[in-house]
């Protein structure tokens, strides 16, 4: 199977590519593209940052942990790209001499796609827009001048080539320049283009690996070095893609990225688009997939455990046969969930309800890292009383898991420290964490009954986050 996409405003075909073959390594070993650095090879540092345009606009993309058949139909552009067809430095890369924001270079060039991607897309919050990206040397107080400099002087014309892009751009018929892959006969892979095909495809191949955005995936095979054999990508898939509001709730599809997962939940749920600010860089949520994050099962996955709090639906699908289940249900165990041989998450439901929901993600570092405790309190209080209680945790246990004896124990208590108190030894009941690198098991279930408190807390009127408390 051929793809093809635009490389810095070029067409270029590539003629069976290996479907494991990274962006980056493509980059640089065959293009001679090496402005596009390898760092953490696992989409943590931002250094292989590269821009992605398709339908959805602009942004950031982790080379590293991109496959070259996802690009099929879209625009990309490297940092040798960010600078005119003349040569011409883009606004952020003048300023970022001018305010010094590079000593060694090796981040620089991630640092410049990302902040350009930020510029192009008149984004600001630049916390959030380079969270994905880390440098070791300069410090980011120059680099943040160095975007916010910039941000003063409009897009180049150059930048605004690739929108709005549809895949039309794209000679027909892959009239650009064309390369064959390896000599050796690449693994199989199959890219279908409907949830139908999709349907029919994975019941006569059931051992494929499925590939949406490739932010796990992408790591079997840069740091376990696994081969995941013949590979089925969705990003095709247009009808997996979807939000919809139904009789049953917000119904977000499969395929649908975090990055959009977060703006639809924005208004109703802010607590949960809070955490997916920190979920991931901008270019993880620009990748990864609400369905592929529930899909691996992760223990310790911050997307399942709010999804679970608000009693949220998966819909799963083999050939033309539907089922729901509540989602809690499809984690079995540690690795194990009720998904069936060629059967595929379709969709996940969120019903509609009043917010009373907060998330709570505790880990080493604020942005872009792996939680320790991620808590998910759905919690409905009337006259004082708990009326009733959804909470759910990830890091907790070997998957993510309804913390049943502590809603029981809290329902119909009165909504107070001594409601809460009364809940202290249901905990151990739902809950024996394991002690790893990340935190202690005591550590564990002493934040996860603080978290509660902290709800009562905030529930309140206190203000219980130090990133807003005035020293």
């Amino acid at each position: 199977m051929d793809i093809t996409f635009l490389l810095n405003g070029e067409s270029v075909t590539l003629q069976h590519p290996e479907p494991t073959a990274t962006l980056l390594d493509w980059l640089r070993d065959t293009r001679g593209l090496t402005g596009t650095k390898e760092g953490c090879n696992e989409g943590d540092c931002g250094a292989c940052t590269v821009m992605v345009t398709d339908g959805d606009g602009a942004r950031p993309f982790n080379a590293c942990i991109l496959f070259l058949p996802q690009l099929h139909g879209k625009a990309v552009r490297t940092v040798e790209g960010i600078s005119g067809p003349d040569g011409s430095l883009h606004p952020v890369q003048r300023a970022m001499i001018d305010h010094h924001g590079s000593q060694c270079g090796f981040c620089t060039p991630g640092f410049v796609v990302s902040m350009a991607t930020a510029h192009l897309n008149a984004e600001t919050d630049y916390d959030d827009a380079l969270a994905g990206n880390l440098c070791r040397c300069t410090g980011y107080a120059p680099i943040i001048r160095a975007a916010q400099s910039a941000a003063g002087h409009p897009a180049p014309d150059w930048m605004r080539d690739d929108l709005p892009f549809s895949g039309s751009e794209i000679s027909s018929g892959g009239l650009g320049l064309a390369e064959r892959g390896a000599d050796s006969p690449p693994a199989p892979f199959h890219a279908p283009e409907t949830a139908d095909d999709l349907a029919e495809l994975y019941a006569r191949h059931a051992g494929a690996t499925l590939v949406a955005g490739a932010t796990d995936v992408g790591l079997w095979v840069t740091k376990q070095m696994r081969d995941p054999g013949e590979v089925i990508f969705l990003g095709r898939c247009a009808d997996l893609q979807g939000i919809e509001e139904t009789a049953a709730g917000l119904r977000i599809g499969a395929g649908v990225t975090m990055d959009r997962v977060l703006r639809a939940v924005q208004t109703r749920h802010p607590s949960y688009a809070q955490m997916l600010r920190r979920y991931g860089s901008v270019q993880v949520r620009a990748a990864a997939t609400i369905g592929g994050n529930i899909a691996n099962g992760s223990p310790i996955g911050d997307n399942p455990p709010p999804l679970i709090a608000l009693g949220a639906t998966l819909h799963l699908r083999f050939r033309d046969t539907r089922r729901e289940l509540p989602l809690e249900e499809f984690f079995l165990d540690y690795g194990k969930q009720d998904r069936h041989p060629g059967e595929f998450v379709e969709a996940v439901t969120i019903p509609v309800q009043a917010d009373r929901l907060r998330v709570y993600k505790l880990s080493k570092r604020f942005d872009q890292d792996i939680s320790a405790v991620c808590g998910a309190f759905n919690i409905a209080v009337s006259d004082g009383v708990v009326q009733s209680a959804r909470i759910a945790f990830g890091g907790m246990a070997g998957i993510p898991k309804r913390a049943s004896a502590v809603e029981a124990a809290l329902t119909g208590q009165p909504w107070n420290e001594d409601g809460v108190a009364a809940t202290w030894d249901a905990w151990e009941d739902d809950f024996a964490p394991l002690s790893d690198m990340r935190a202690s098991a005591s550590y564990r279930l002493t934040t996860a009954r603080n978290m509660l408190s902290r709800f009562l807390l905030e529930d309140l009127g206190a203000e219980t986050d130090v990133r807003r408390v005035s020293p």
